[in-house]
């Protein structure tokens, strides 16, 4: 099912961001090195509790580790409390891998929390399908479907028709870049094409300047730069003749497109272009890294900003921060403007009570995702919280998404999970100079048939 819902759910997340993000300023705001202090206006949740209401447990895992989207959970989970006196929120939190290892285990005992960290598509149809998830289409369509009209994208987050989550961002990979480190290298404007990006590298490499930082200790920050090399020379068609199923399937892992992104991927293996000790980085190391001035750019999603900053010895973060999207490859069938991105989300565990659904429809609010939006965490999908971005790269990245001319959802999130593994154990490959291109594409088309 999976696999034959991405060619569809791309169109539709174009379509549900637009109306999302129309509302997102033409002139970039201040500066948001003052945003985290948003996080004081969030507002207090309505107070509708019977005298007599049971006490009710609600388990919450996300995986905002870092300031200011760890502070701005828990200060809604707060308030939440404090007009609910009968509801106890417990707060799990953890970083991005050791939440999958972990929710891996509960789901396997078919124990699962009642609100936690879900990307959508592949990895939640499984759990749909193995009776994980509450179907929460009743509560979207509520009152006259007030709660669903709130929001955009909310097809990431269905399966068959119906809901079983709500996304809470919804944005796009691109490349940060230091400005200052661009101008010490005497690089006067950003590339547009792969031949001008490579050629920036060894400019930056000449100057004494680490060119990109990359995470390849959690192997999907690479495997980012994999992806999109795919989409540039193959175009939106190479992704879908590969990932279809049955008679649908007209294109192989192992095509032209995805051996000639792994040799151009080893271009930058090769040039020496990422950071030392690059292959057992994580993605928070990846970002300190950057965010410390010791690499000139990274490929990340629209939380990179906050997140380069929380990572940084001075939480500041790049001082003089740009963003561009990812170049196009000479004589592919690509474009510039073409996008892989996705999004967060939270899913409902099959268990939940109606107290959980009612937090989770608070946390999705308008006032709440301009909180999100004014933070830098990232791009609300909340109709008309676009006002709140305060950095103008994060409109820069809306604007993107929402002039996108294809939206290519993660490789490794639109697949089943498995499926999501093998590709990035087999792109890290390359990275580490273990297989070819050919032999890595070997690999994950066979672990696609044996899917």
């Amino acid at each position: 099912m999976a696999r034959k819902l991405y060619t569809l759910l791309s169109i539709v997340f174009i379509a549900a961001f637009m109306l999302s993000a129309c509302t997102t300023p033409t002139q970039a705001p201040a500066a948001a090195t003052n945003a985290p202090a948003a996080a004081t206006d969030a507002p207090a949740a309505a107070t509708d509790v019977p005298a007599a209401a049971e006490p009710v447990v609600i388990t919450w895992w996300h995986i905002s580790t870092k300031d200011p989207a760890l502070s701005d959970w828990q200060k809604m989970a707060d308030d939440y409390m404090a007009a609910h006196s009968n509801v106890k929120i417990e707060i799990t939190v953890l970083e991005n891998e050791a939440f999958k290892t972990k929710l891996t285990t509960v789901m396997q005992s078919g124990e699962v929390p009642d609100i936690f960290q879900s990307w959508g598509q592949g990895g939640m149809i499984e759990q749909v399908n193995a009776g994980l998830l509450k179907d929460i289409t009743a509560d979207l369509d509520a009152n006259g479907g007030e709660w669903r009209n709130s929001l955009g994208a909310l097809d990431a987050f269905a399966v068959d028709g119906k809901n079983y989550g709500v996304p809470w961002d919804m944005g796009a990979v691109t490349f940060w870049y230091n400005k200052d480190l661009f101008a010490q290298a005497g690089i006067e404007a950003v590339p547009t094409t792969w031949s001008e990006f490579l050629a920036d590298c060894e400019k930056l490499k000449a100057a004494g300047i680490t060119p990109i930082s990359v995470g390849e200790g959690d192997k999907w920050p690479g495997m980012h730069i994999w992806a999109y090399l795919v989409s540039r020379i193959g175009g939106a068609d190479a992704f879908a003749a590969a990932a279809a199923s049955g008679d649908a399937r007209t294109g192989s892992f192992e095509d032209e497109a995805f051996v000639q992104a792994g040799y151009e991927l080893k271009k930058l293996v090769d040039g020496g272009y990422f950071q030392e000790g690059f292959l057992g980085a994580t993605h928070d190391e990846m970002n300190a890294t950057f965010g410390n001035g010791k690499a000139a750019m990274e490929l990340g999603g629209q939380w990179s900003p906050s997140v380069q900053a929380a990572n940084s010895a001075d939480l500041l973060g790049v001082k003089n921060l740009g963003m561009f999207s990812f170049p196009a490859v000479e004589g592919g069938k690509g474009l510039v403007t073409d996008i892989v991105g996705g999004g967060n989300g939270f899913a409902i565990g099959a268990n939940a009570e109606p107290e959980a659904i009612d937090f989770v429809k608070y946390l999705t609010s308008l006032d709440n995702q301009k909180v999100i939006a004014a933070s830098n965490t990232g791009i609300p999908v909340a109709k008309g919280a676009g006002v709140a971005l305060a950095d103008p790269n994060m409109v820069l990245v809306s604007e993107a998404v929402a002039n996108s001319t294809y939206y290519q959802l993660y490789f490794d999130q639109v697949l089943p999970s498995a499926m999501g593994g093998i590709i990035n154990d087999a792109v890290q490959k390359i990275f580490a100079g273990t297989a070819t291109p050919e032999e890595v594409c070997a690999e994950i088309e066979a672990g696609f048939l044996a899917q």
